[in-house]
């Protein structure tokens, strides 16, 4: 059992109060966006093995087997498949998609073929694996986009505002299928860059702004704050064509492919495919490619289904997502322990009390907002600690 000294990103999104207080550190007034738990390259955590920090990538690169198991090396290669995370927001992130495996496989090899340099700011792929994402909220406030609304839902949404720029888009959303709604919707909304586009996009926020106060479903408060965050920016009439979900502790979120979502405030635990794929819709200075978004978009509508843990073996309660790659699952351990399986690569955070983990002679104490990397030794691993939530990051092996 390693435990994990883990790198925290400062982007310019993050609260600069939540993961400070989560690992129990006096805030510095910048942001904190997120903790990363893993081997990701561009950010792995450091285990000490007697020798000296060594960062986890460069461990697993060395056994893979060894730290990862036969099996999750045979059927996920000699890499950990997915990066954790705790994620705190305290201004809007990107509206953003992420591409299917296939499609990344096809435009990082057509960027590749076509020189398009890797950190190049027009660059959409930047490596050929897929991205879907789970969030479980840590706090009441984790507030977010999720998913296209019912066309007939966002189009009484965007009439409700009384702005005339929306009229085109009320009207799209009203007489054509489903698919092709959304699609001409979205188009229309990121094309809101003229003057004209402009005017249509400072209306829209003055008029969610106005509204908000009075809006008993709390949807346009969320608007309302993206707005004051991002003046001017298309996104915010792109981000009308989604559900606003807020999310209880505890309750979860996956995204899968083709999903355009945006985190607009909060905190919670993330774990995703270990990928950097990511096509920009608004809230973002960055590059935006609308062709090659609308390819990857996935138009259907509807609600998104908020997760909660499943009851599980032994007092494990998991999240359940329709991949591999990643499992995520929490234990409240409250008088009893549970025994985790030693088969598999895993990653446990602690995130309420005290946890003991034991294998074999090895004790390891977690405290509030630590973690630890266990190796597929093959060894179970004995968890206790009365009081304490750990939520554990592995795979699943079929």
């Amino acid at each position: 059992m390693d435990r994990l000294d883990n790198t925290v990103r400062d982007y310019a999104w993050g609260s600069s109060t939540a993961i400070p207080e989560l690992l129990g550190r006096p805030a510095t007034g910048a942001p904190q966006a997120e903790l990363w738990m893993g081997a990701h390259p561009g950010a792995p955590s450091l285990v000490d093995r007697g020798d000296g920090p060594v960062a986890l990538d460069r461990v697993i690169a060395a056994d893979p087997v060894g730290e990862l198991g036969a099996a999750s090396v045979e059927r996920f290669g000699p890499t950990l498949p997915f990066l954790a995370k705790v994620l705190s927001a305290a201004l809007p992130l990107s509206l953003q998609v992420h591409p299917t495996r296939e499609q990344a496989r096809a435009g990082y090899a057509d960027e590749e073929a076509r020189g398009v340099p890797l950190d190049a700011p027009h660059r959409n792929y930047r490596d050929d694996n897929h991205k879907p994402e789970l969030i479980c909220a840590l706090d009441e406030g984790l507030e977010g986009l999720c998913g296209f609304r019912p066309p007939a839902d966002a189009a009484a949404l965007m009439a409700s505002l009384g702005v005339p720029g929306l009229d085109p888009l009320v009207e799209l959303l009203c007489t054509k299928p489903e698919a092709e709604a959304l699609a001409g919707a979205l188009a229309g909304a990121l094309g809101l860059t003229d003057a004209a586009g402009r005017e249509t996009v400072a209306a829209v926020a003055r008029a969610v702004t106005a509204a908000a106060p009075s809006d008993p479903t709390g949807e346009l408060a969320g608007y309302a704050f993206a707005a004051a965050q991002w003046p001017g920016d298309p996104g915010l009439v792109a981000g009308l064509l989604l559900n606003h979900v807020r999310l209880q502790p505890g309750e979860a979120l996956y995204l899968g492919a083709g999903l355009p979502h945006a985190y607009l405030r909060g905190t919670g635990v993330e774990i995703m495919a270990n990928s950097d794929n990511v096509l920009r819709c608004g809230f973002t200075p960055k590059h935006v490619d609308v062709p090659e978004l609308l390819r990857v978009v996935d138009f259907r509508g509807g609600r998104p289904e908020v997760l909660r843990p499943e009851p599980g073996a032994d007092g494990e309660r998991p999240y359940p997502v329709p991949i591999d790659e990643f499992r995520l699952s929490r234990y409240d351990l409250a008088d009893r322990f549970a025994t985790l399986p030693g088969d598999a690569p895993q990653i446990l955070l602690c995130t309420a009390g005290t946890a003991e983990l034991s294998c074999g002679d090895e004790t390891l104490t977690l405290h509030r907002g630590e973690s630890a990397f266990l190796p597929a030794r093959g060894t179970a691993t004995v968890l206790t600690g009365p009081g304490a939530t750990v939520f554990r990051s592995t795979v699943t092996l079929r």
